[in-house]
């Protein structure tokens, strides 16, 4: 079981006053996503756009993003950062 550190999430969200988070995970984690979405969502005033397409690691960031007005992307991965 992994640990997604939502608390850690919603406080940044929250600190950035961000509106339109968008949030990616790799496809081990994508069964998660309703459930992120549903914390984030009842925990800020944030909005909850989740990405369906890859995630390859850090540096698999979606551009198509912009074009949304997204305020922050908040990635997950199987591995712990270090």
């Amino acid at each position: 079981m992994y640990d997604l550190e939502l608390g850690q999430v919603v406080a940044h969200i929250n600190r950035k006053k961000a509106k339109r988070v968008c949030i990616q995970l790799p496809d081990g984690l994508k069964p998660k996503a309703q459930f992120i979405q549903r914390y984030i969502e009842k925990n800020t005033t944030s909005r909850v756009f989740i990405w369906g397409g890859s995630c390859f690691g850090s540096c698999d960031i979606p551009l198509e993003i912009k074009s949304l007005g997204i305020d922050l992307l908040i990635q997950w991965g199987h591995s712990e950062w270090r």
